[in-house]
């Protein structure tokens, strides 16, 4: 089956896709974006079940709410003329071996927290550490995403940021390494170290040792400084996901749903196309653009195509474990009123913050946003985040009695973790999802349900969006470091960026004002 001829085809509508998607149509291409899944958003989308309304995936935002922001995501809105009513806030709550307790961003408040669990001298190295990471963090920032990529013309368009460059490149350079290595310098308290690690597992899937100095330097910029919020987007998750929809709709660009691209169409040594699995051909005269996992990817490139050693190499990244979820509505009458949105559990430091369901992250949006849920009731979102072995569901068939048995064993510490917030929660719930590593492989068509990349920060580095094929380019959280919305926005905004021309690209940075 022939079809139609555009100039750039994105394979998938996460929020990469979507992002990269957005923009190259805001620069004046005529792009159509392909998604296998019925609902836009990847992992970030949102679905409804009897009048509640669920996050599929991301639970904690920051940095949207204000403009102009390091976030890439708000960049990408900003650019794209897109936005969505927020509320903030500054609190969740930690259920953790130490005990139960409230705590917030910003730059005394997790001081006063230390001080009360591990006493003052405990505030003082937090301070110490936060005095060190100034100048990291202002080098994370100092370059705005929005100014990069991937060819010659980045010398123009990051040109008049060159001062601050030059500023920041001793600081920069050693951004590239673990941040181990800037907390064994200033850090000793237990706790301190365990919550760092934490920070770290739940930005990059690894500890401190395995992520980027540049994440968790970002992560101090936007979290530990006077007066920050917290965001939430009003409509959840699905809101953020509309927005970036309509900014592609708005600017002349196309989404296909439940259009599953089988196969990237390759002549010679170029993409020049994709062709979907009810035999459809889209061809492509300026790029093929594959938002998916570098597993994925892999799968959709014909076996000739790519040398084999790339193609080996790539195959062998490593690789976070999955997820669990528990998604749940709830009758809400009677509870307490004083919940926090969001809970952090952690069974026990001693196993490590990688331990399979040791560390459990709880959302209930719906105290911020009350259109999420039914009058009296609330949307519950229960995770492992990226601790949940494969293996463990391996050659089961979704909907036997055996993986029905597994869901139901392996759901239990999410239940136990709420339980610590909702004692009688079980009494309470009027929709029960339960969500596994099969889960996020059928729907989301994601390798082994992985989180993604589990790249060490100093043995490996993220191979950015080019291919040894001509045409060929890629997004996602497989070619930029950091797990989450910014990391994946990121990615897709470099590679707009890139196949515009420097004049198109700057541009925008003069809409933008950056």
């Amino acid at each position: 089956m022939t079809g139609s001829t555009v100039d750039i085809v994105v394979v998938g509508s996460g929020v990469s896709g979507l992002s990269c998607a957005a923009l190259l149509a805001r620069y004046g291409f005529n792009v159509i974006v392909c998604e296998s899944h019925s609902i836009p958003g990847g992992a970030a989308h949102a679905f409804e079940r009897q009048g509640f309304k669920f996050d599929s995936g991301p639970s904690l935002y920051s940095g949207l709410s204000y403009s102009p922001s390091p976030n890439p995501l708000r960049q990408v809105l900003d650019a794209i003329g897109e936005d969505v009513p927020w509320v903030t806030y500054n609190k969740w709550g930690c259920c953790l071996p130490e005990g139960d307790f409230d705590t917030s961003v910003g730059t005394q408040e997790f001081c006063e927290t230390l001080t009360k669990l591990c006493g003052e001298a405990a505030c003082v190295e937090w301070q110490k550490l936060q005095h060190v990471m100034e100048p990291f963090s202002k080098a994370a920032i100092a370059l705005p995403v929005a100014a990069v990529r991937f060819d010659l013309g980045a010398a123009i368009t990051l040109s008049k940021y060159g001062r601050s460059i030059v500023k920041h490149i001793p600081n920069i350079v050693k951004l590239t390494g673990s941040f181990s290595r800037i907390m064994d310098e200033v850090v000793n308290e237990p706790f301190t170290r365990n919550w760092l690690n934490l920070l770290c597992f739940l930005l990059s899937g690894l500890p401190a040792d395995g992520t980027s100095a540049a994440e968790m330097a970002f992560m101090f910029a936007d979290w530990y400084r006077p007066n920050v919020v917290l965001d939430y987007p009003i409509g959840g998750s699905g809101a953020l996901v509309d927005a970036l929809v309509r900014g592609l709709k708005r600017h002349g660009g196309e989404l296909m749903l439940r259009s599953h691209v089988d196969q990237v169409l390759v002549e010679g040594n170029r993409a020049v196309g994709v062709r979907l699995d009810n035999g459809k051909e889209i061809r492509a005269s300026r790029a093929v653009v594959v938002a998916a996992s570098v597993w994925d990817t892999l799968k959709l490139i014909p076996e000739k195509a790519l040398p084999n050693q790339f193609r080996a190499k790539r195959q062998a990244t490593p690789e976070c474990d999955s997820f669990m979820h528990l998604h749940l509505g709830i009758n809400a009458q009677a509870l307490r009123s004083d919940l926090a949105c969001h809970y952090i559990v952690v069974n026990d430091w001693v196993k490590g913050v990688m331990a399979p369901q040791n560390v459990v992250l709880i959302s209930i949006p719906s105290i911020l946003d009350p259109s999420l849920a039914p009058p009296g009731k609330h949307v519950i979102h229960v995770y492992t985040p990226g601790n949940e072995p494969y293996d463990l569901w391996m050659g089961m068939k979704r909907g036997s009695q055996e993986y029905l048995q597994q869901k139901q064993i392996r759901a239990e510490v999410m239940w136990q973790a709420l339980e610590r917030i909702i004692p009688d929660i079980r009494s309470r719930c009027e929709v029960t999802l339960v969500g596994t590593p099969l889960t996020h492989e059928y729907f989301l068509r994601r390798h082994r349900g992985s989180y993604g990349p589990a790249i060490r920060a100093g043995s490996g580095v993220f191979p950015g969006p080019k291919t040894p094929l001509s045409g060929l380019l890629c997004c996602g959280d497989s070619t930029f470091p950091g797990i989450g919305l910014p990391a994946v926005a990121a990615s897709g905004m470099m590679v707009a960026n890139s196949i515009a021309s420097v004049k198109q690209h700057l541009e925008m940075l003069r809409d933008l004002r950056n």
